[in-house]
């Protein structure tokens, strides 16, 4: 029986001939391409850092008003809710105010009073008169007394002289001696007058003085417990958004406790804080682009407006003392407030305490704001 030939499968070249070597190139294009691309991107990336900062170690900031009583007292309504925009001058919280209104009455009792006694002032004024007149009189006497005093000491001298020559008796210079010592006693006794009309004078005038001392105490404290019946009304130092409320009817209050806060949405500006080695190039008033991580896609812009002068660690609660200890090299950070130009009304809110990242154009060397035509937010 003869064997039947064997049958082999067909070889590549047999089946569908010379493989598709043209389609091995294309790995290679897609390679080059993503490196051109890569190359390109890595290029223009460094060109942009050349010109520019950038740092995402950024937030909004803004004012931020805490409110805060100024008297104690229980809580008698709150007029607004977390959330809540107000005006400038609404009415936030009311305290009870009897206690105050009390010592008003108080005062005001006080203030009668001192016009009750201050209204006595007319005996007064009319005794410091008299005491000025005699006064007046007083000071005539002593300009007499000493007229007669001094013509009494010419007459002995005169007569003592003529009398050691025997030219007058001895009679006439004892009664000239006499009446020199009664003008020298009349001088002292007017000085003496006229010091006790001034002492007059002193102790009437200090007695209305006093009076109207008393009048303006009670006026001064009258006014007083007026101002503080007045804090009871605790009214919006600022206009803004109500945040943070934790006050309630009833709740005991006392002066310097937080009881909310406003915050301020439209005058908002941006702090970034630097690198130290970042700020060789950072001037005042050089643009500055802001991406708010909140609004994806909405560009900000704004303008370096100041520098702070000294770096965040120099403000911390525990400043670092490289003077002491072993010593590490930190990169410290300087914080640059960046001022955000006028935009449109419509333009998302910025809120304090958003992330944002800022990108200083570096290559303006702007020195001063003065030639920034651009203003501040709502500013």
């Amino acid at each position: 029986m003869a064997e039947s030939p064997q049958l082999t499968p067909p070889t590549d070249s047999e089946a569908g001939g010379a493989p598709p070597r043209r389609r091995r190139w294309i790995p290679y294009v897609i390679l080059g391409v993503v490196i051109v691309a890569g190359g390109g991107w890595g290029l223009r990336k460094w060109i942009y850092s050349r010109g520019h900062e950038t740092t995402d170690n950024a937030q909004v900031e803004g004012h931020v008003v805490p409110v805060l009583p100024k008297v104690g007292g229980y809580v008698s309504r709150v007029f607004v809710e977390d959330n809540q925009i107000v005006a400038e001058g609404d009415t936030l919280v009311t305290l009870d105010a009897r206690d105050y209104e009390v010592k008003v009455q108080q005062a005001e009792a006080e203030l009668e009073a001192a016009r009750v006694a201050a209204a006595r002032n007319g005996a007064a004024t009319a005794e410091v008169a008299q005491a000025a007149a005699r006064s007046a009189a007083a000071r005539a006497s002593i300009a007499a007394a000493q007229a007669a005093f001094d013509r009494a000491e010419r007459d002995v001298k005169r007569i003592r002289s003529l009398a050691e020559h025997q030219v007058v008796s001895r009679q006439q210079l004892d009664q000239a001696v006499a009446t020199y010592r009664s003008a020298s006693a009349d001088l002292e006794a007017a000085r003496n007058q006229a010091s006790a009309a001034r002492a007059g004078v002193s102790g009437a005038s200090a007695g209305v003085r006093t009076a109207d001392a008393r009048l303006a105490a009670a006026q001064a404290a009258l006014d007083a417990a007026r101002l503080q019946l007045s804090y009871t009304v605790i009214t919006a130092q600022a206009a803004g958004r109500v945040s943070k409320k934790t006050v309630e009817v009833g709740q005991l209050v006392g002066p310097s406790q937080t009881l909310m806060s406003l915050v301020d949405e439209h005058n908002v500006w941006v702090v970034a804080n630097l690198k130290e080695t970042q700020l060789d190039g950072v001037r005042v008033g050089q643009p500055v682009k802001i991406d708010v991580d909140a609004y994806d896609g909405v560009d900000f812009t704004g303008h370096v407006e100041s520098i702070q002068g000294a770096t965040g660690a120099r403000f911390a609660l525990l400043p670092p003392d490289n003077a002491t200890g072993n010593f590490t090299k930190v990169v410290q950070r300087v914080p640059v407030r960046i001022a955000l130009d006028q935009r449109a009304p419509n333009a998302p809110v910025l809120r304090p305490g958003m992330s944002v990242e800022v990108a200083i154009d570096t290559r303006a060397k702007r020195g001063d704001t003065a030639s920034n035509t651009h203003s501040l937010v709502d500013r």
